[in-house]
């Protein structure tokens, strides 16, 4: 079989299971779990490999599922990713009544369309016309909350960092990988569906921070006190102050929030807790902004005689994703959407952990048009799902078809003109370097 008829077969075969992805993507919507705690919806992807017959290894991550299909070679291996978690959204009508999750990111429509690549190959039985194999991915937490959390079960050597794909990358999970592609949900107003190519992201570093002061009567006794939330308050002030020098082509975020902020009405407070993350697009431009914003944080403590202690904690790395593998993205995007239809995506101030992955080897990251409302919000709604689970899976198949057929000439390719900026070894370090500063 040639490539147009391997295409045309897979195709035909995402069609055929249609029933079947749409019912696992509202199997995962229903009951949506947050990072690093995936445990229900890690054994549904583990049921659907069984299933098909697929074996893999587990516990990448603690939650990830990790699936290898050899072609009639190995020459190149491609990973098709999807995640696992949801994010916390306490007003969306299908979020969890206890832990708040919900699936107003789209994550299910990843995992939905990996299934549905994974399914698409097996029926159509064309890995032994491949020259190259297909790792199916299913990866935790790329939403990166719950810091506290996350941090203590790091400082327990549960973890090493507080993002799915960093945690995978420290295991050497994407070693026997050579490239890797993955999909995420976008609201759009386009009825036939729209699908960015993928543009740029954010990388972040991200902080806990802690303000302490000295507990007085509130009223009785204030200058007794120290009062560590107006230490917290001139400490973000601090940071806005300087944000006329943060410049435009870097894209600086920070936006905090605050998890303690005093007890009792009548005591002044005499601790804060918050989180948050420095945002930027490069990683020269990383470093230089979090050493700034740090400044202005310790700055509120100094003026009133607290005391403030910041930990930067390892984020994720910005997303940059590969032209040449773009291309091959873009060629069969047009061909399923439309080109009308297809965009080219522009910087993201948000972040991806999919960024750290673009720094070692190529990645693309498109952006399928194929819901209402916005992206973490309570309104957030899955519409066009002939765009989100048939056209998405057929271009992510027969992308994956064009990079192993005829001896995985073009994955080859592409390869070969990627230069990786970090390996395993120097991303490592770069991510331990972030604590060791707060030392």
């Amino acid at each position: 079989m040639n490539k147009a008829q391997l295409k045309e077969a897979v195709c035909q075969a995402i069609e055929s299971r249609f029933d079947d992805i749409n019912r696992l993507s509202e199997d995962i919507f229903a009951e949506p779990e947050l990072g690093f705690k995936e445990q229900k919806t890690s054994a549904k992807v583990k049921a659907a490999f069984e299933k098909l017959g697929l074996s893999y290894t587990d516990g990448w991550g603690i939650t990830g599922v990790k699936a290898r299909v050899k072609g009639r070679k190995s020459q190149k291996t491609v990973a098709l990713l999807g995640e696992l978690d949801a994010i916390v959204c306490r007003d969306h009508p299908n979020s969890d009544p206890v832990t708040g999750a919900a699936h107003c990111c789209g994550h299910n429509v990843q995992i939905a369309n990996l299934l549905a690549v994974a399914m698409a190959f097996k029926d159509a039985d064309i890995m032994k016309y491949l020259d190259g194999d297909v790792v199916f991915f299913a990866v935790p937490a790329e939403e990166y909350v719950e810091i506290d959390y996350r941090n203590q079960l790091r400082e327990q050597g549960k973890l090493r960092y507080l993002g799915g794909k960093a945690e995978i990358i420290a295991e050497g999970g994407f070693d026997d990988v050579d490239m890797a592609l993955q999909m995420h949900v976008h609201p759009t107003d386009n009825p036939n569906g729209l699908f960015e190519v993928g543009g740029t992201c954010n990388g972040f570093i991200g902080k806990l921070i802690e303000y302490r002061g000295r507990a007085a009567h509130a009223a009785g006794a204030p200058d007794k006190g120290i009062n560590a939330l107006n230490a917290a308050m001139m400490g973000v002030m601090g940071v806005n102050a300087i944000r006329e020098t943060f410049r435009d082509e870097d894209c600086v975020r920070f936006h905090p929030i605050i998890n303690a902020g005093g007890d009792l009405v009548n005591v002044i407070p005499d601790f804060v807790k918050m989180e948050s993350y420095v945002r930027a697009a490069r990683l020269d431009a990383l470093t230089r902004y979090n050493s700034a914003i740090n400044r202005a944080l310790k700055a509120g403590a100094d003026a009133i005689g607290a005391q403030c202690e910041i930990k930067d904690l390892p984020g994720y790395l910005p997303l940059k994703p590969d032209q040449n593998f773009r291309d091959v993205l873009r060629a069969n995007a047009q061909t399923i959407f439309g080109a009308e239809n297809v965009e080219e995506g522009a910087h993201n101030a948000g972040s991806t952990d999919m960024g750290d992955v673009s720094h070692l080897m190529p990645v693309v990251h498109p952006w399928v048009g194929c819901a209402k409302g916005i992206l973490h919000s309570a309104n957030f709604t899955l519409d066009n799902k002939d765009a989100a689970f048939k056209k998405t899976a057929k271009v992510l198949a027969m992308t994956i078809i064009d990079l192993l057929a005829d001896d995985a000439s073009e994955a080859q390719r592409i390869c070969d003109n990627f230069k990786p900026v970090l390996t395993r070894q120097t991303y490592c370090e770069y991510m331990d370097s972030i604590s060791k500063a707060n030392n």
